[in-house]
């Protein structure tokens, strides 16, 4: 048994490593470049709080148990239970709570709607993050010397436009050395934090609850106000959920336990013992921690990690992208795929570019990363505290977990995670409206782009017309059979194509062999090859077809249509055409929607690509009609 087993657990072991060192780079980017910002916030004017002995302690036990509680418990141990095919993140928990059978229709929507709230402020999450991460590791050239202020907006824009000018390449190439450059960032944490803490080891006294209790109960509404900043301590938690089908379970849970949980609290308790024997190290104590000679090879570390942390939310949005548009939740979009090896390698320019316009803009807006930390939180505590909430759907619809047992474990998360949005909330004045409105217009544009499917849907099945009663109304024996395929998208799998129908009105004509395609998106990420292709032979040459694809695949019609040949379909690429409905959606007078949404639907409706385009039709054998559909 061990000479059989032996060879395959060291390859096994080193797979696990590569992937461990690889989930450095892209899963804890964010949270891993909170130290740089967290501590000194916590003692901002904003709070109030002073660094006194008894402060320090409880705030750093506070964020202690917050990355104990929230990111071990809830997200390690609870939250990467739930895969949806190995796939992680909101709208994967969203459509693995979908896939339960016997929900009525207002659960459904309910569910629909946490997803897109949780999508949404996962947006204004993935604005802000590059914005605060690349000012505060820029902003380390002021401890050096106060010249460097005036340029540190100018560096910053410049840094920021360059990473998402350089995103069209993709990152595979960069992806190589993101985690190297990560261990060796983590690596520097600890070193940093365990020098301050090994010369005044009292700072270990916060590892009691006990302090984070005491300074609560001291506070009050000065302890609540700062858990708005503690808040800080754990932005990006929601990575290691999201990535999980990149790297898997095993690699993540390693490297958080391993690694990062450990560097991040050394490092906070470094900057905590640095305070206790120089406040006036508040300005910035991260940097602090630092002899005077390392100050500048730490500044470039630092802004290597948050451009590392801010590549995993411009990928993370990307990523989001494709699962809202595969999931109907969005217009879609140009999805440029960057590697032909690397999977998730995409990169979508419309995205791209809005976001790079919106991070600017923020960093022009705030100019400090203190400022930006006032407004921060609120969306990555709204996120959490939606995966709570459908992980509580989950448990007790898909887990069979009896209430009790659902309610004792997430109802305490999401107790915790009421009590981070509620003080969070209290920001909203402070900048904290700013994410709020990016997720309210998301949330505005997603909904409104679903109602509006729906309503066309509606709309083409009222003049949709049975396979059956188009063929008995023509005499079969007058058509003309042209040579080779023709394929004919239609959305519903029992109805005639009405470019079909067209073609037999006007022209008596149809190709000798005619496929009647439905693409179907399904509620998993990935869709088994043995369940990909429906055929049904309808005789006449006519074939019907069903395609299914999950919702993060890149779905490849003319590819899976050339493999029609294996159902005894004969196709043959050179002498297939692919008909599609270039429908023009108006105004009609009798509106499905309200008349604001209508219009926004009908301004989101012109950024959609071809459905051509979308499938990666070969552009020379599409053939495209119009129609219009009045909504």
């Amino acid at each position: 048994m061990t000479a059989i087993g032996s060879p395959t657990e060291p390859a096994g072991r080193k797979r696990t490593a590569a992937l461990t060192l690889a989930a450095l780079g892209v899963v804890f980017g964010d949270i891993g470049t909170s130290p740089l910002y967290t501590v000194s916030t916590c003692f901002s004017d904003y709070t109030g709080i002073k660094p006194t002995t008894d402060n320090v302690l409880g705030i750093l036990s506070l964020i202690t148990w917050a990355l104990i509680i929230v990111v071990t418990l809830k997200y390690v141990l609870v939250v990467m239970r739930a895969d949806n095919h190995g796939e992680g993140g909101v709208l994967a928990l969203m459509a693995l709570v979908l896939q339960e059978t016997g929900l009525s229709e207002r659960r459904r929507r309910i569910y629909m709607m946490l997803g897109i709230a949780g999508a949404a402020l996962f947006y204004g999450d993935c604005l802000l993050t590059p914005a605060i991460s690349v000012l505060s590791a820029v902003e380390g050239l002021n401890v050096a010397t106060p010249d460097f202020a005036p340029l540190v907006v100018p560096i910053s824009i410049g840094l920021i436009v360059g990473l998402f000018a350089l995103q069209h390449f993709g990152t595979t190439g960069v992806g190589r050395w993101f985690g190297p450059i990560m261990l060796l960032w983590f690596i520097a944490l600890f070193a940093l934090g365990a020098q301050h803490v090994i010369n005044h080891p009292q700072v270990l006294a916060a590892l009691s609850p006990l302090h984070a209790i005491e300074f609560a109960l001291r506070h009050k509404v000065a302890a609540f106000v700062a858990l708005g900043a503690v808040t800080l301590a754990f932005t990006g938690a929601e990575a290691l959920y999201a990535d999980m089908g990149h790297f898997g379970r095993t690699p993540i849970r390693l490297a958080w336990l391993g690694l990062v949980l450990p560097s991040l609290l050394v490092n906070y308790y470094g900057q905590g013992a640095l305070l206790l024997v120089d406040p006036t190290s508040l300005e910035n104590p991260f940097f602090r921690l630092a002899p005077r000679w390392a100050l500048y090879p730490l500044v470039a570390l630092a802004t290597a990690a948050t451009v590392i942390a801010s590549q995993a939310t411009i990928s993370g949005a990307f990523s989001m992208a494709q699962q809202a548009a595969l999931l109907g939740l969005s217009p879609r979009l140009r999805i440029q795929h960057t590697s032909a090896s690397e999977f998730g390698q995409i990169y979508v320019p419309a995205v791209n570019g809005l976001q790079m316009v919106g991070v600017v803009a923020l960093v022009l807006a705030f100019n400090t990363s203190s400022s930006i930390a006032a407004a921060y939180g609120i969306a990555v505590t709204g996120t959490m505290l939606v995966t709570s909430v459908l992980m509580l759907g989950l448990a007790v619809r898909g887990w069979k977990w009896g209430w009790p047992a659902a309610i004792l474990v997430f109802g305490f998360f999401i107790a915790i995670d009421a009590t981070m949005v509620s003080s969070n909330m209290l920001k909203f004045f402070h900048g904290g409206w700013v994410p709020l409105l990016i997720a309210a217009v998301i949330f505005m544009a997603m909904w409104t782009w679903l109602k509006g499917r729906l309503a066309v849907a509606v709309r083409e099945k009222e003049r949709a017309v049975p396979l059956d009663a188009l063929l008995s109304g023509f005499d079969s024996s007058g058509w003309h059979r042209a040579r080779g395929t023709a394929v004919y998208l239609t959305a519903f799998s029992d109805n005639a194509s009405n470019c079909m129908r067209r073609n037999l009105i006007h022209n008596e004509a149809l190709h000798e062999n005619v496929v009647l395609l439905t693409v179907h998106i399904a509620d998993e990420p990935f869709v088994a090859p043995q369940t990909r292709r429906e055929v049904a032979d309808l005789g006449n040459g006519i074939h019907r077809v069903l395609l299914r694809y999950g919702f993060m695949e890149k779905p490849d019609v003319s590819h899976d249509i050339a493999g029609l040949t294996d159902s005894g379909i004969p196709v043959d690429p050179e002498h297939t055409t692919y008909f599609i409905g270039r429908n023009s959606i108006v105004g009609g007078d009798r509106p499905m929607l309200p008349r604001w949404q209508q219009r926004l639907f009908l301004m989101l409706a012109r950024f959609a690509i071809s459905p051509g385009d979308f499938f990666g039709l070969p552009a020379n054998r599409v053939v495209e009609l119009g129609g219009r559909i009045e909504i």
